[in-house]
């Protein structure tokens, strides 16, 4: 074995796989921005009621999964999760220690053809992202 190949091995064994783009990761809840059709952020997630748009996502993207911040309570969610589970869009709650400003993103597992921006602009949209 080569020493090059025997130091991959123990750097991954001492630090773990290196993951690309991190902090991607962590603002999209472990997904990639490319592959993401919609991102709410917390505080519209808050927002009394379920946003259309994330209505009209999951009924038009059948190959998407909804990521929800672990952050938020059941209470805060559950419409979105009702409407997933209407619509047989899987779900996670994304419990990785690492503080996110986004409530809900609807991705995919590969990247997705967008025309339009992934947020929802509206009041509470700058409470959160600012």
């Amino acid at each position: 074995m080569s020493n090059e190949k025997l130091e991959d091995i123990l750097k991954k064994g001492m630090y773990g796989t290196p993951q690309l783009r991190p902090e991607e990761r962590k603002l999209f809840l472990s997904s990639f921005a490319e592959r993401v059709y919609l991102a709410l952020t917390k505080s519209q997630v808050r927002h009394r009621g379920i946003y259309p748009e994330a209505e009209t996502m999951m009924t038009q993207q059948k190959n998407a999964k909804l990521l929800i911040n672990g952050g938020l309570s059941y209470h805060e969610y559950s419409n979105y999760i009702q409407t997933a589970n209407k619509h047989h869009i899987p779900f996670t709650i994304v419990n990785d220690g690492r503080e996110s400003p986004l409530g809900i993103v609807l991705a995919a597992d590969s990247p997705v053809n967008r025309e339009d921006s992934m947020f929802v602009k509206d009041d509470l949209y700058h409470d959160d992202m600012s």
